[in-house]
């Protein structure tokens, strides 16, 4: 009987091959790019790390650690390492929680398609575009803001704006200041005999669409009086008396004051004139702050309070659509049959979306977190061109303290490089992270 044939050996590549090629052919592929990683990383980090060692006269003065202790002990950048917190710990969640639920959403709508590609719009922005953007709907004025645009229209919805803001009496007249903002009469009223209440501080402009004022009538047991803006165009005219040419003020609140008690109330017609009834003879007139108090201009968003989570609040807009993206993406991978299967057991939507849906999307969501929290760290642009200068320093980050610190009038360049070494410090870990994670999942 014949002996089995013995299979020739495979013949294995040298172990001194990369791929099945020579290890120096490896070599000279890689070199280009490993020249510029050394020439755009490896150079770059350790100038920086070793500048950090000097100060301000280039390598003239060896300081050691001590830019490092700057950057702990001044205040600038402490506020900045306050505000690099709240960014790493507010931004990445809530962008993060925010594409979760655009995610899931969107598989349940009609257009879940269009509305992606809506949300995602952001991220085809610059920074630069986005903080020009963001400045103007922040913005103060109402007129260019659009956010205090919406504030104010809701505000003046529920509560009335002022009539005349920043009107006053004459300091020769009978109206005086009676605390909050108000202005009363010295004299009492006297039914028959007209009270003039005049006032000025108004540009006349403001009340030029008024009609003209008319002098009240006084008849009965009532009191009347005119209310106007005791200006002449063209100068002259008599204080306190209502001359030709001058303006009514319409819809001015008056209140007649006995005892420190209301009496009764009226409003200014389109005239100036307003009548009180016999319950206001012997009282004071009174007219109430609310008529010049100044109008309400919004919230102050880019204020020393609202400054960083405004700013927040933009960088939210902008990556959003990237973390909607991406879990949706992880989100097609989930076996709807577990999600069936949860449904049939008797768990309901908010229970299958919380033990369900998202323990299986934990890995995309950390994904996006870590890359939303290296982000972060690197914000610059936004805080830059988005906050105004009196509360720059408000909204300070480490980014941008760097960058002051080096180039914008600080001329630091050692401070400058030690903040730049912290940032690289704190930006590792998450890369280490992301490396490990990386190295279990292609063992699988």
């Amino acid at each position: 009987m014949a002996a089995p044939a013995v299979p020739a050996p495979v013949a294995r590549p040298d172990r001194g091959r990369v791929l099945g090629t020579r290890p120096w052919i490896a070599v000279l592929f890689l070199l280009p790019a490993l020249v510029l990683l050394g020439a755009l990383v490896l150079y770059p980090i350790l100038w920086t790390l070793v500048r950090s060692l000097y100060g301000i006269d280039d390598f003239r003065h060896f300081v050691g650690l001590g830019n490092y202790g700057d950057v702990f002990t001044t205040s600038a950048t402490l506020t900045a390492l306050k505000n690099t917190a709240v960014w790493v710990v507010v931004a990445p969640i809530a962008t993060t929680a925010l594409g979760l639920v655009f995610a899931v959403l969107t598989e349940r709508i009609r257009w879940g398609t269009a509305f992606k590609l809506v949300v995602f719009m952001p991220m085809a922005i610059s920074m630069l575009a986005a903080g020009i953007i963001f400045r103007l709907v922040y913005d103060q004025d109402p007129d260019k803001g659009v956010a205090n645009a919406v504030v104010v229209g809701v505000h003046d919805t529920f509560a009335k704006a002022s009539a005349y803001p920043g009107a006053r009496p004459r300091a020769d007249g009978d109206l005086k200041a009676s605390g909050g903002g108000s202005f009363t009469t010295t004299a009492t009223a006297v039914p028959g005999t007209p009270a003039a209440l005049p006032l000025v501080g108004l540009p006349p402009a403001s009340v030029a669409s008024q009609a003209p004022a008319r002098a009240a009538t006084a008849s009965g047991d009532s009191i009347a009086g005119t209310v106007w803006l005791d200006f002449a165009p063209g100068g002259g005219g008599t204080a306190g008396k209502v001359d030709p040419g001058e303006k009514a003020l319409s819809g001015v609140r008056v209140e007649a004051v006995k005892d420190g008690r209301v009496v009764a109330r009226a409003t200014s017609g389109r005239d100036g004139t307003f009548t009180l009834p016999a319950e206001a003879a012997g009282a004071r007139l009174r007219l109430p702050a609310a008529n010049f108090t100044a109008q309400y201009a919004g919230v102050e968003w880019l204020g020393p309070t609202l400054v960083t989570p405004a700013i927040i609040g933009a960088y939210i807009w902008m990556w959003a659509g990237f973390a909607m993206v991406l879990i949706a993406a992880g989100l097609t991978s989930v076996p709807r049959e577990l999600l069936e299967a949860a449904r049939v057991d008797g768990a309901d939507e908010w229970q299958v979306f919380r033990k369900v849906t998202v323990p299986l999307l934990a890995p995309v969501l950390v994904v996006v977190l870590v890359t939303l929290v290296i982000n972060v760290l690197k914000v610059f642009d936004l805080v830059y061109i988005i906050a105004p200068g009196s509360t720059q320093q408000d909204a300070n980050v480490l980014a941008l303290q760097l960058y002051l610190s080096s180039f914008g009038g600080g001329g630091n360049q050692g401070v400058g490089s030690a903040i730049g070494i912290i940032l690289l410090l704190l930006v590792l870990p998450a890369m280490l992270f992301n490396i490990r994670r990386f190295r279990r999942e292609n063992r699988r």
